[in-house]
């Protein structure tokens, strides 16, 4: 391990809105070498997701922030290097929430092996990893989509979005999509079978081109980004409709607070109900989405996307683009390939 060179990145200042270079540092430090019951993992692949901005603030929420001048931590597949545990092997992929860095030295139990016989390794970062699953018990748990129904999704063309919209079409819904760009929108109809899709960035009224879309209204409508958006979906709610609240990206970088029309009295008037879930919400039960999630890649039924990020230099870059909406699909990091 000694000839090993080993870099993270630390979170030095606490972003304030829209977070930049300077609130992160690369720092070199030596690779830990394994003691008993641990492994080293060499990084392959590093998940930046939007959640992560909510973590960099110094407030309470599901999960506690980032400290300051620690290394950063996240959803990560590896591989590895070295074992002094009878869980392990070298060679062995295995996926873990880590740190940002070239290699982690953790005990055994923080990583989970995959293997990458089904699927590439990076798919445990998306389909069959965070994104999948909280798309597949966001959507079936909370949304509960019945055939012939109008299902929208926001963030369409996201890393949880565009399973969200198959997951719906496999259960026979409509779906319809909100998304950045005529290119993802495209995407979302001939790739992935959406009905509809809508270009809120080009798009003059949002509210009536919303209602054309949706002329039966909205039956369950899966957020992925709050706002403006969610605001016009909101008049469209069907008796009953569902509303599974997965993210509201559009304020993580806001300074001047979150405002909009209040929700009470449409929600009332159409006994809606709407939700907020974390995935760690179902941790006893990720068994069976990564089996329904895989069934369905397997036959065919799942598509997914992934923007890649080379180099391990440009992981925070990588993070910024998120809010600027730069990828289809899951955004990933690849450090290193699988062979050493």
């Amino acid at each position: 391990m000694n000839q090993l060179k080993n870099k993270q990145v630390l979170l030095i200042s606490r972003p304030v809105g829209m977070p930049t270079q300077q609130n992160f540092e690369f720092k070199d430090i030596p690779v830990v070498e394994a003691k008993e019951g641990q492994v080293v993992v060499r990084t392959l692949y590093l998940s930046v997701d939007p959640y992560m901005r909510g973590r960099m603030n110094d407030s309470k929420s599901y999960i506690p922030p980032y400290q300051l001048n620690e290394v950063i931590a996240g959803g990560l597949v590896g591989e590895i290097v070295e074992s002094k545990s009878e869980l392990f092997k070298a060679g062995d992929k295995v996926i873990g929430m880590l740190g940002w860095q070239l290699y982690n030295t953790v005990d055994a139990k923080a990583v989970t092996k995959i293997d990458d016989s089904i699927a590439p390794v990076s798919a445990y970062l998306s389909v069959l990893g965070l994104t999948g699953l909280t798309a597949y018990f966001g959507l079936l748990d909370i949304g509960q989509p019945k055939e012939g129904e109008t299902v929208v999704v926001s963030g369409a063309a996201g890393s949880v979005g565009m399973f969200v919209g198959q997951i719906a079409k496999i259960k026979g819904a409509r779906v319809v999509g909100i998304a950045g760009s005529d290119d993802k929108c495209d995407y979302l109809k001939k790739e992935l079978g959406f009905d509809a899709t809508i270009n809120y960035k080009t798009t003059e009224n949002l509210d009536q081109v919303l209602e054309e879309a949706c002329p039966n209204g909205v039956d369950v409508y899966f957020d992925n980004v709050g706002g403006s958006i969610s605001d016009a979906v909101m008049s469209l709610l069907n008796d009953y409709a569902r509303i599974p609240l997965c993210g509201a990206i559009s304020s993580y970088n806001s300074t001047d607070g979150d405002m909009g029309p209040r929700i009470q009295s449409r929600l009332i008037k159409t006994r809606s109900l709407i939700k907020g879930f974390v995935l760690s919400d179902y941790a006893a039960r990720q068994s069976e989405g990564l089996q329904e999630l895989g069934k369905w890649l397997t036959e065919g039924k799942l598509k997914y996307e992934e923007t890649v990020v080379e180099g391990f230099d440009n992981v925070v870059e990588a993070f910024l683009q998120l809010f600027q909406g730069a990828n289809l699909g899951k955004m990933l990091v690849k450090v290193s390939d699988s062979e050493f």
